[in-house]
């Protein structure tokens, strides 16, 4: 079999995950950081960081010591695109362009195809992204709201559930396309998910609805949230900074921080345990729903994310969801070798790529 060497980049807020990889083994992994007053000179607009962001990346590998032209491709995160079904995908202009508009909204995942495709067109090399956040496989009962000029959206952590999915079929010795699962991302935001036969056929949107997280609230009152909003009190950035960044958990006890909070907790924060119990039993009545829409026939309970490494959140989920299915916990969120996976299926022959419409 043809060996792959492959450079994945994943670009957060303030920083830029990359690794290289030989196969599915990585030879290269560092976390480029970048200041406030590095990322200050570009304004509001996040893809006009491409050219230091890339720049960043060749000179992280050039100190590494490693050749990108004996690079085979380059993934890159995927972005808020326009909705997609899960799977690997080609890089075209039309991505690109996508990309720069940030058609469902300004997010760092939109460099990601933007940085992927720029340095392997240097190489004249494939470029690829695999799940990004906009995967959309809602069967048509999911999409009403009961607003119709608000229908539902499909936003979620697609690249870590999709990989986790296919990661249990493994340990499981079955495919993922023969299992019903529903799953949950537990991390600054909250997805979960019920995975029918491999496909993502409801989410709650991880910006705007179902449990509050570490820094979003989640779904909220909507007639009091009106109020709110035209209280007068607020300007519509800080509503919707008070719904996404600064709500949920950080809303109550200041912090993002589970274990912080778990400690708070053994040393008789009573408030503290009432905000973390919540929250789990928040997600567990999300899980719980999400067992609906599979008609109860769930073959496992998935929970992963960074958020699965608490514990004592994850013990609570388990006791009111344990009756649904078996619970099986994989922590952690591995968005590179996730990357990279889903660029070697094509590689090797195993799935074509996709073309983004």
């Amino acid at each position: 079999m043809k060996k792959h060497r492959l450079l994945a980049i994943n670009p957060g807020s303030t920083s830029t995950k990359i690794a290289i990889y030989d196969d599915d083994k990585p030879i290269f992994e560092k976390t480029l950081r970048h200041s406030a007053d590095e990322l200050a000179i570009f304004g509001g607009e996040i893809t006009d960081q491409y050219e230091f962001r890339r720049q960043v990346i060749m000179d992280a590998v050039a100190e590494a010591g490693i050749g990108l032209d004996t690079l085979t491709a380059v993934v890159g995160r995927g972005g808020l695109l326009k909705p997609i079904p899960g799977g690997t995908y080609a890089i075209t202009d039309r991505v690109i362009e996508d990309s720069r508009r940030g058609v469902q909204g300004k997010h760092a995942s939109n460099l990601g195809p933007i940085l992927a495709k720029g340095i392997a067109d240097q190489y004249n090399l494939p470029a690829f992204f695999v799940d990004p956040p906009c995967v959309d496989e809602f069967e048509p009962l999911a999409r009403l709201s009961g607003v119709p000029e608000i229908p539902r959206r499909s936003l979620l952590h697609a690249l870590n559930l999709k990989a986790v999915g296919r990661r249990v079929a493994a340990d499981l010795g079955v495919r993922f396309d023969d299992l019903n699962l529903v799953m949950v991302h537990l991390g600054g935001g909250i997805s979960c998910v019920p995975s029918k036969k491999g496909r993502f056929v409801d989410v709650n949107n991880a910006t705007e609805e179902g449990p509050f997280s570490p820094e979003r609230a989640g779904t909220v009152p909507c007639q009091e949230l009106t109020k709110l909003c035209f209280s007068g009190k607020y300007t519509e950035k800080e509503i919707l900074r008070r719904l996404v960044g600064q709500g949920g958990m950080v809303a109550y006890l200041g912090t993002n921080n589970a274990q912080e909070v778990v400690k708070r907790i053994q040393a008789g924060d009573s408030q503290a345990r009432l905000v973390l119990e919540t929250m789990a039993y928040q997600i567990a009545k999300e899980i719980g729903a999400m067992a609906t829409v599979l008609k109860g026939e769930v073959d496992y309970v998935i929970v992963t994310g960074g958020l699965a490494h608490c514990e004592m959140l994850v013990d609570w989920v388990k006791e009111r969801v344990g009756w649904i299915a078996k619970v099986l916990v994989y922590p952690g969120e591995e968005e590179l070798p996730s990357l990279v996976e889903g660029a070697l299926r094509v590689l090797r022959g195993e799935e074509e790529a996709r073309v983004y419409q």
